[in-house]
């Protein structure tokens, strides 16, 4: 009886989905989220101005913007199985190349050569990569995925811990070597797609993906293409919605950590908790999202989730106890963990897969704008005025207003087969 049941093996896509969260992990762990402990150890070490760190961080989004187009018609046509693993070896090589910069030039240089390796095997090339394994459970995968970036936040305390300790250079010449070391494991356990690996997408039968639909009741639709999905209105208001949601997250992740410690009187451990408490939320967010990705329509919940950003940075702004600062942590790290894995697979479900990578490269060059106005603007105004009120207050309104975008975001209509 037993020799009769099927010999049930773990579909090869949630292997890629648990390499793609330790990669995830390493980038947001090493750099993205603990960038707001090396500005502020920077700043009072090498007196830089705020304005002039955080432009190193808005160049690499831009990088990464401009890249967008060239890369997703690349991973199209070849797959992201070999740039993500020339990405980890690019990413830890910038790394090295920043614990040995001694000017504010050879600074950006070094992050030029970061934001090129993050961009080969970070958040882009491993969402195309999922996006093509998954099809029914493809919010689970993505959700999932995300907890990789939740779970950098738990390095903050570590990174910052080793850059009052041991010094920054130190610490980024390890972080480069961890990154390659631990990174290209991982990186090899990606492929291109299912038939690869003799797989189909969610590693079903064509029966078991869609059984309502009857096998004499042929799909006359097809996938956009680029150009397709450029003209409606859904690709425009996601990928707004998108970039004022950005806003906000790389504010928080470049500047909390100073004004926390400058405006709020925390010291950079204590600053570097509360970062970690923010992941907590996170992974409260992306937990939920596994749960209700596929049940409630994602604009609405990334719509709600713009809310929780705009009040969570208030409530950072303007903190006088510690309870405000716990608030912010709560509403910031589960909306975060919550709406961005969606923002992918809405433009999958709503775009298909056929042209995903090109459609996610061009959404990169509109979104840039929260990516770049999220480190620089609030940096702009502390050196004016002196502290992040006005700065962080401007966001906070902009993603606000962002909520609009996604409720107006309907999904459009499949174009036709030709016949």
């Amino acid at each position: 009886m037993l020799s009769a049941l099927p010999d049930k093996k773990i579909f090869y896509g949630w292997r890629m989905v648990g390499a793609a969260v330790g990669l995830q992990f390493l980038q947001a762990g090493l750099v993205t989220q603990a960038f707001g402990a090396y500005l502020a150890v920077l700043a009072e070490e090498q007196g830089w101005s705020k304005t002039a760190l955080s432009g190193a961080a808005a160049l690499q989004q831009m990088e990464v913007a401009l890249l967008g187009p060239v890369l997703g018609w690349l991973l199209d046509r070849f797959g992201p199985k070999g740039f993500v693993r020339a990405g980890v070896i690019v990413f830890g090589a910038g790394l090295c190349l920043l614990s040995q910069v001694h000017s504010l030039p050879a600074f950006y240089g070094a992050f030029i050569v970061i934001a090129l390796g993050s961009s080969l095997c970070g958040y882009f090339p491993l969402n195309v990569a999922l996006i093509h394994w998954f099809e029914r459970k493809r919010a689970r995968a993505l959700s999932c995925m995300s907890i990789g970036l939740a779970m950098g936040g738990i390095m903050v305390p570590l990174v910052a811990s080793s850059l009052t300790t041991f010094g920054w250079r130190p610490t980024a010449f390890a972080s480069g070597l961890i990154a390659i070391a631990v990174g290209l494991p991982l990186a090899f356990v990606i492929r291109n797609s299912p038939r690869e690996h003799g797989e189909v997408p969610d590693g079903m039968a064509p029966e078991e993906v869609s059984p309502q639909v009857p096998s004499d009741a042929p799909d006359t639709t097809r996938d956009f293409t680029a150009r397709e999905a450029l003209r409606t209105q859904a690709f425009w208001l996601i990928s707004l919605g998108h970039g004022f949601a950005l806003f906000v997250v790389h504010a928080v992740s470049v500047h909390a950590i100073t004004h926390l410690k400058e405006g709020l009187g925390y010291s950079v451990a204590a600053a570097s908790l509360v970062i970690s408490l923010v992941t907590i939320f996170q992974f409260g967010g992306v937990a939920l999202g596994w749960w209700i990705g596929e049940r409630y329509k994602k604009r609405l919940i990334a719509a709600a989730c713009m809310l929780a950003h705009a009040l969570g940075l208030l409530l950072l702004t303007f903190a006088f106890n510690w309870l405000m600062v716990v608030a912010f942590a709560a509403l910031h790290g589960t909306a975060w963990g919550l709406r961005g894995p969606f923002m992918q697979a809405m433009r999958a479900d709503y775009f298909g897969r056929s042209a995903i990578g090109m459609i996610l490269g061009l959404s990169f060059m509109i979104i840039v704008v929260g990516q770049v106005g999220g480190p620089i603007v609030p940096g702009i105004f502390a050196d004016i005025t002196g502290d992040y009120r006005l700065g962080f207050t401007i966001l906070a309104i902009l993603a606000g207003c962002g909520s609009g975008f996604f409720l107006l975001a309907r999904k459009p209509r499949r174009p036709l087969k030709e016949s």
